[in-house]
């Protein structure tokens, strides 16, 4: 059998291994790959010399390399300087409880002012909704008739979810509650407010 047959058989087992190696923080060992894949070791190795090509030095700003008994994928050495400009840049830190959900009232029911943020919360959203604008995740849109800012969601918000436009949000229905998950979480938000309350006194 020829080297190019080989390689071809070869073509969809590599793409599943490449997407192994991708996801895992470590290497993998042939053995670990052939586990995952359900495929014998010696058609793994096969996989494996395919990617290997692939990425042979100079062709892609991938290297497949062989590390601690099993394989990984790294960056090209010669893309060290862009990768260090690149990862020293202030990254995106977690989004706090408040942020979140004032975050997804915004992308659901915009254009929304702060005012009614702070309605469906039942406590004041300026502290969060000042810091969604400072990240980008919001931006203005606008006044209510009433004379209130309206925010909606910004480009950041979309590249942070990996979605293409608004459309592709998560359904809202599908967390839409039954008339006994409303009366029991009605329920829970009363008990809640009244131990704030009795606590604040």
């Amino acid at each position: 059998m020829s080297a190019v047959p080989a390689a071809v058989d070869a073509a969809p087992l590599a793409r599943t291994v490449e997407a192994l190696l991708f996801l895992s923080a470590d290497p993998l060992s042939a053995g670990e790959l052939a586990d995952a894949t359900e495929a014998g070791e010696a058609a793994v190795l096969a996989a494996l010399a395919v990617l290997a090509e692939q990425y042979a030095p100079g062709r892609r700003g991938i290297r497949l390399r062989e590390l601690g008994g099993g394989w990984t994928l790294t960056s090209d050495p010669d893309a060290e300087d862009a990768a260090r400009r690149l990862l020293s840049r202030p990254r995106l830190a977690t989004l706090t409880p408040a942020q979140a959900e004032t975050l997804a009232i915004v992308a659901y029911l915009q254009p929304i002012s702060r005012p009614e943020i702070t309605r469906i919360r039942g406590v004041s959203a300026d502290s969060a909704t000042a810091t969604l604008l400072e990240r980008g995740l919001i931006e203005e849109a606008g006044h209510s008739q009433f004379g209130a800012i309206l925010y909606r969601t910004g480009i950041q918000f979309l590249k942070l979810f990996g979605l293409r436009t608004l459309d592709e949000l998560p359904d809202i229905a599908r967390w839409d509650p039954s008339p006994e998950e409303q009366a029991q979480l009605r329920e829970r938000l009363l008990r809640a407010g009244e131990a704030r309350a009795g606590a604040e006194r």
